[in-house]
Order: structure tokens, then C-alpha cells, then sequence
């Protein structure tokens, strides 16, 4: 098992970024922003600059967090945004010899009052997915899908079927997902929230391949959720460390923390140091959550 996290969560430049994963003691990079700009769009004196840091502090980027069908394009939206960044991001992966991509699976369709629609033309999701999916495997890249806020998120039972109906597709769960999904999507219902990601996780572990830790806590008064540290919300992190190393889970834990900035939130905002000590504490407090169920 491994440990790496979103660093730009941390940091906007690499070299706070290899800073904060070296303080951590940590050998790997989620990387998704750089800079300001996702991976796709880096100029190509930009990104070699990167490869070049990151051969210099021995680091690795053990996965891409593409925008590839995220919650910014629908089932609708041209098919060419995704195969475009898809064709981008392959010869940087290959570079950095990086084997894991996270895509998802397009934002869910609505109608004008703002439901969820119960037909998302899953046909075409479908088979998009596995169109970019194969973009990815015969270049020996797998595709994870994440359980975000795009059709493969809304429940349990989009994803199973999702990756049975994209079988190269891999799965990536987020642990805070399922409880901010359920806020968004208007599902909350009283005295279900302690048991949401609980629920999701244990109708999917199975299909894990890799592991986002987040965690929050629900607050009824405003309808909204706020990120903490680990082990200290509703998300059930500790018992899903807890289920899978006893399971056998040999591979990465990835912290996202969303307490001082978040990705898709630009109206947070948070001082250079605040977004660095946060990731520095929140990636020792998965430390110590690990050492005390391994030694437990």
C-alpha cells in the first residue's frame, strides 16, 4: 500500500507541491492541477519543467486526475472534449511512465426544476466511456472511474453497472463522496447520513482499485456539508481502512482533503499557508489512523 493525495490542494506551483508530498514522506503525486491549469492544457515547456523537478526529488505522479466526462459536460456535450484531452494526456502519462488515469461519467441530466432525470441515456455513456476507455488500455493506462457527481456516483447501483457495461473501466472510491452526493442531490434522510458511505462501500469493494480518502460532516441547519480531517465526519473512513486492510488492500490511499480549497469551489479561498499546513496535517493524521488499525 501507498500513500499520495491531490498536492494542489496544497500548493499552486510543483515546487510546493514536491515539498509538501517530501515533508509527508511520501514518494507519489496525485496530479490534477499545476499552476492553475489541469494536465491536458500545460504548455509543453511547463510540463517538461515538472518531469524535470519531479526526476529530481525522485517523485513519482502515480495517477492523473483527467477532467475527462466530469460533472462540467453532460452525455450531450461533444464527444471530442474528452478524446481531445484523452489524446493530450497519453504521450505526458507515458513520459512519466504514470499508469493510472481517473475519468468519470458525465454530470446527470436534469430537468428544468432541477431533478435528476430518470432517463440518462446510459446507451451513450456507455459507449463513449468505452471508446476512451480503450484509448487508455492499448497504451497499457488503466482507467479508474470515480463515484463523483457524474451518472456513475449516484448510487451503488449506477456504478456496478457502469463498470459491467464498460468492463475496462476500474473503479476509484472516494469515501466522501456517497454523503455529498446525497446532500447535492437532495437524498438526505434522517438518521441514514452515519451509514451512506458505508453502504456504498460495501456494495462495491469488490471493484476497488484505488481508494480517495475525504470525510465531512452534515449540517442540517444550512443543507450543507463541511470537510474535516479524517476519521472525523460521517464518511465511515475509519471503518473502511479498517475493512480493507483487513481484506488484503495493497494499493494506494489518496487524500483529498477539500477543507482549505476546493476544486470545483473557486469562491473558497484560503492563505498559501493554511492550504500547506492542512494538507501537511491531514496527511499525518491518515498516518496515525493507519499505525492504529495495523497495530490495533
Amino acid at each position: 500500500m501507498y500513500l499520495t493525495g491531490f498536492a494542489d490542494e496544497a500548493a499552486d506551483g510543483i515546487t510546493g507541491q514536491i515539498r509538501v508530498t517530501q515533508l509527508l514522506g511520501w514518494k507519489y503525486i496525485e496530479a490534477r492541477k499545476v499552476n492553475g491549469k489541469i494536465f491536458s492544457d500545460l504548455a509543453v515547456d511547463e510540463f517538461e519543467h515538472i518531469k524535470q523537478e519531479l526526476q529530481k526529488a525522485d517523485l513519482k505522479i502515480n495517477c492523473v486526475a483527467s477532467t475527462i466526462a466530469n460533472w462540467q459536460r453532460t452525455v450531450h456535450s461533444p464527444l471530442e472534449y474528452d478524446l481531445l484531452e484523452a489524446r493530450q494526456i497519453i504521450p505526458r502519462m507515458k513520459e512519466l511512465n504514470c499508469k493510472m488515469v481517473r475519468i468519470m461519467s458525465y454530470a446527470p441530466l436534469i430537468n428544468k426544476k432541477g431533478v435528476i432525470l430518470e432517463d440518462q441515456n446510459e446507451e451513450e455513456i456507455f459507449r463513449r466511456l468505452n471508446l476512451i476507455c480503450q484509448m487508455f488500455v492499448d497504451e497499457e493506462i488503466l482507467p479508474v472511474h470515480e463515484n463523483c457527481m457524474t451518472y456513475g456516483g449516484l448510487s451503488w447501483q449506477n456504478t456496478l453497472k457502469l463498470l459491467n457495461h464498460v468492463p475496462a473501466l476500474k473503479l476509484v472510491f472516494d469515501t466522501g463522496n456517497p454523503l455529498a452526493l446525497a446532500v447535492e442531490s437532495g437524498k438526505v434522510c434522517k438518521g441514514n447520513l452515519d451509514r451512506i458511505s458505508w453502504d456504498f462501500y460495501q456494495h462495491i469493494r469488490e471493484k476497488i482499485e484505488y481508494v480517495h480518502i475525504k470525510d465531512a460532516i452534515y449540517n442540517p441547519e444550512n443543507n450543507q456539508i463541511t470537510y474535516t480531517y479524517p476519521g472525523e465526519g460521517q464518511a465511515n473512513v475509519i471503518e473502511i481502512l479498517e475493512d480493507l486492510l483487513k481484506n488484503g488492500y495493497n494499493g494506494g490511499l489518496s487524500i483529498e482533503p477539500h477543507m482549505e480549497v476546493v476544486f470545483h469551489d473557486p469562491s473558497q479561498q484560503s492563505t498559501d499557508k493554511a492550504r500547506f499546513d492542512n494538507y501537511i496535517n491531514y496527511g499525518t493524521c491518515l498516518m496515525r489512523l493507519l499505525e492504529k488499525i495495523i497495530s490495533a
